[in-house]
């Protein structure tokens, strides 16, 4: 289960993580609007750019405690995306009948995440040289 520094990591880290996902979300909202989960989108993309860098941090030059890894993430990105949300996104478009904005945002949603994690990891790779 874990000492009671994992837990307490994992819940402040998860704190942390839900209220910067919700301010995101709120934010896109009101500049893209609620036909097309675009604050989704970007978390999800963002989520995975910056668990790509931490990734290559830690192989190249960072070596966190296992406490600051669990913080990060599994408390703060593990509630910063939302894939959950993106499941009920997708079905909710579906069921909309918006068949072709439901597998734009699939595939939108699973290339930019992907890259957005290649790009955290590169950009960590790039700039320590």
């Amino acid at each position: 289960m874990g000492s009671i520094s994992t837990i307490l990591a994992v819940a402040l880290g998860g704190a942390v993580g839900a209220v910067a996902r919700h301010f995101t979300m709120s934010a896109v909202e009101i500049w893209g609007g609620a036909a097309f989960p675009f604050g989704t989108l970007l978390v999800n993309v963002l989520g995975s750019f910056v668990l790509g860098a931490l990734v290559a941090l830690g192989g190249l030059a960072w070596s966190p405690s296992e406490e600051v890894k669990t913080f990060l993430v599994v408390g703060l990105l593990g509630s910063f995306t939302t894939f959950s949300a993106f499941s009920l996104d997708t079905v909710a478009l579906f069921e909309r009948g918006n068949y072709a904005l439901c597998g734009i945002y699939i595939g939108v949603s699973v290339v930019l995440s992907i890259v957005g994690l290649i790009a955290g990891l590169q950009l960590v790779r790039w700039s320590m040289g």
